[in-house]
């Protein structure tokens, strides 16, 4: 905002200008990269169109979090592999891993 201007002046000024503005309410919006989420809660977000081109203007509390890719191995997932597959506890393990968790495909490849 410019100091000293109303928003309804403020509004008058973009509409001349032909910038258009819409508010949104959110809860949080996340932005996922290769890496890492950022996540903004609570935030304020403005939809901004400047001669054809949208664009968006958020502000809020940022946290990351990272994108862990490996799964979660719990010991009942492990048992199961090896009833199924008829394997040790380590080859279970490891092709739950190398199957990203999904214990279906653990079983087919260590029953192969």
């Amino acid at each position: 905002m410019i100091p000293g201007m109303n928003p309804r002046q403020m509004q008058q000024a973009m509409k001349r200008m032909g910038i258009k503005q819409i508010d949104f309410e959110a809860i949080e919006v996340i932005i996922r990269t290769p890496e890492k989420e950022i996540v903004i809660s609570d935030p304020s977000i403005q939809k901004v169109n400047m001669m054809g081109n949208w664009s968006y203007q958020i502000s809020g509390e940022e946290t990351e979090r990272s994108l862990n890719t490996t799964p979660e191995i719990n010991e009942e997932d492990i048992k199961t592999v090896m009833q199924q597959a008829n394997c040790t506890e380590e080859q279970a393990k490891q092709a739950i891993e190398e199957s990203k968790g999904d214990l279906a495909e653990a079983i087919m490849k260590l029953s192969e």
